[in-house]
């Protein structure tokens, strides 16, 4: 989905890094649309948290058609993609414990917050950006079931994400995500560790 959008962004005048700072605005909006009870702030929500996604894609894309790929911008791109994953968890679990009266959906939220700050602490001092870069030409393909399965989640639930809570806030059904995030925030970088040697790459 970012590639025409790229196309697009190519011929402004937009470096990658302000593409970037769109897409963390339009995260933050989503999150702020998350503090709401009602179904369909959620799903504008989503929505916005579904244009932070593909920016997200495109900022990368548009610096390297640029040439203006950065270790700066690697880092801003990281961070950001941390504020967004750990404001949403934080505000569904507001907004869900809000609505219902129960502490329990905040904590849920808290915790899954934590998992992502923790996975990007990780990141940020053990994956630095030079290295990742390098792998970034030979790019690893899963052999056997326990590397598909650190694909699949690591990777594939990671691309898809977005449109995953699209689906459930649709439904009315984002507080799955609590429960969920909660636990698979700490299995996601945990598997950090099986899949540092590989550069799985969506």
């Amino acid at each position: 989905m970012s590639k025409p959008i790229s196309r697009v962004l190519i011929k402004l005048p937009l470096t990658p890094n302000q593409i970037t700072s769109m897409g963390l605005i339009f995260g933050l909006a989503g999150c702020i649309f998350f503090l709401s009870p009602e179904v369909k702030m959620k799903v504008i929500g989503s929505l916005l948290f579904v244009i932070a996604y593909i920016l997200d894609n495109c900022d990368g894309e548009v610096a390297r058609h640029k040439n203006l790929a950065s270790t700066f911008g690697h880092s801003y791109d990281t961070f950001s993609d941390w504020i967004i994953n750990t404001g949403i968890f934080a505000a569904l679990g507001f907004g869900i414990s809000a609505e219902t009266g129960n502490n329990l959906w905040l904590g849920l939220g808290l915790v899954s917050s934590l998992g992502s700050t923790i996975n990007y602490m990780i990141s940020l001092f053990l994956n630095k950006p030079s290295n990742k870069k390098e792998k970034l030409e030979e790019k690893s393909q899963p052999k056997n079931f326990k590397e598909y399965l650190i694909f699949v989640f690591r990777e594939l639930f990671r691309a898809d994400f977005c449109f995953i809570v699209l689906g459930l806030s649709i439904i009315d059904q984002m507080w799955i995500l609590l429960p969920a995030g909660a636990i698979g925030s700490q299995v996601y970088w945990l598997m950090f560790f099986l899949a540092k040697d590989k550069n799985y790459h969506v």
